[in-house]
């Protein structure tokens, strides 16, 4: 049983690959050399060459880096490297908790390690080179110091707990993990624009103003109370621009970055508001955050019955049964059915994008907001036409044409 785990997770690890390598393959031919006749009125022939080599620069880095991921990740799992980590961090500790807790530390380190270079390449080379790049070396080296501290005060806890719970509860720990997840993604959904993300970025109430006097005549007509309005400088890393909804209830946040109030103009930022609060009203905030506790919940339930059989830590080259070993070999082996979700999820994420620019259309204007995309996707060199299988897999939102479209 243990060799035929092992031959599934390495087959599983290697198919991965393969397949997304194909849709990158198929996306990448997707791309037109010369200016398609869509991309008039978004791109001029400067601007579309400028996204073809900047898409090119990326793939590039994308590919090595996933190249060197699977040769390290199938390297792991031929030499047993997941269980040999277990073997040697149990001459430090047995206590399974804290056993848990240092193997995670050991492997997200390591992650972090081989996706730094690659990570600052993207920052300061590439979005250097197009003109997106405003991180300082400063704040590129904060941002990780403080990724790091956040996941030590909240993800190390809460990792705590659930590796306490999964030897306490027996069968029970799937429940009883479901209920705190859910309860912890509930708290982050309403309050991390209010206490997460402002260790990153500053929010500034959006001054009085022509700006802020169209946005609340707006609100007034669509009957939305605008609890807390932001200006986020998001010029603080990047020049490109984008506004988000975050919250439940009263715990409303709508933020527009700086760089966005830069590039568009009134009409246009109220626009993208409007689809940003159709959002709200549709509840797509809380329908996909239901979903996603429903997806927890089932992944638990598998977990649970996984991580009780020691073949699945033994095929990874642990000498017995290891919570966090199994853990590895749960996500690897549970990876196809994540991807069947994540379509799933994607889709209906796309429905929900069509569902708020009707809204906008119809509570505002669909002109400016069309006008809007057209900025957005110029400015941040946006890819016009995907390929539809790449498209069908990975992107959360429509590619923009089919946004235009429904527009019109």
């Amino acid at each position: 049983m243990t060799q035929i785990i092992y031959i599934t997770i390495i087959a599983i690890t290697a198919i991965d690959f393969v397949f997304d390598k194909v849709l990158d393959f198929f996306n990448d031919k997707a791309k037109s050399p010369e200016m398609p006749a869509e991309a008039e009125g978004i791109y001029d022939a400067e601007r579309y060459a400028k996204w073809l080599a900047y898409d090119k620069a990326n793939g590039r880095v994308s590919s090595i880096s996933s190249s060197i991921s699977i040769v390290i990740s199938l390297a792991m799992l031929v030499f047993g490297g997941f269980g040999w980590i277990d073997i040697q961090l149990r001459e430090v500790t047995e206590q399974p908790v804290l056993l848990a807790l240092l193997y995670f530390g050991v492997i997200g380190l390591a992650s972090s390690i081989i996706s730094l270079p690659f990570s600052v390449y993207s920052t300061f080379v590439i979005e250097e080179r197009f003109g997106f790049n405003k991180t300082t070396v400063k704040t590129f080296i904060m941002d990780m110091i403080k990724g790091a501290a956040l996941s030590l005060v909240i993800g190390g806890p809460l990792g705590a707990l659930i590796v306490w719970l999964f030897y306490e509860l027996g069968d029970a720990f799937w429940i009883i993990a479901w209920g705190i997840i859910s309860l912890f993604s509930v708290f982050m959904t309403m309050f991390a624009a209010t206490w997460i993300m402002p260790l990153f970025n500053k929010f500034t109430p959006l001054e009085d103003g022509e700006l802020r006097t169209a946005i609340e005549a707006y609100c007034e007509k669509a009957d939305f109370k605008l609890n807390r309005l932001f200006v986020m400088d998001g010029s603080k890393r990047s020049a490109k621009s984008n506004a988000f909804f975050s919250g439940l209830g009263p715990k409303k946040t709508i933020a527009l970055y700086d760089t966005l109030i830069e590039q568009q103009s009134t009409e246009e930022i109220v626009a993208v508001l409007a689809h940003e609060i159709g959002h709200y009203k549709k509840q797509h905030t809380r329908q996909s955050l239901v979903l996603s506790i429903l997806q927890t919940g089932v992944m638990l339930f598998l977990l649970g019955i996984f991580l009780r059989k020691p073949e699945f830590s033994l095929a990874l080259g642990a000498e017995q049964l290891s919570f966090h070993v199994g853990i590895i070999a749960f996500g690897i082996i549970f990876s196809p059915i994540s991807t069947i979700i994540g379509i799933g999820m994607n889709m209906l994420s796309r429905k929900n994008e069509f569902e708020a620019d009707s809204y906008a259309r119809d509570t505002y204007d669909g002109k400016p907001l069309a006008s809007a995309l057209k900025k957005l996707t110029a400015e941040n060199l946006g890819n016009l036409k995907p390929h539809p299988a790449y498209v069908f897999v990975h992107y959360s939102h429509p590619p923009v044409l089919k946004r235009l479209e429904r527009l019109v």
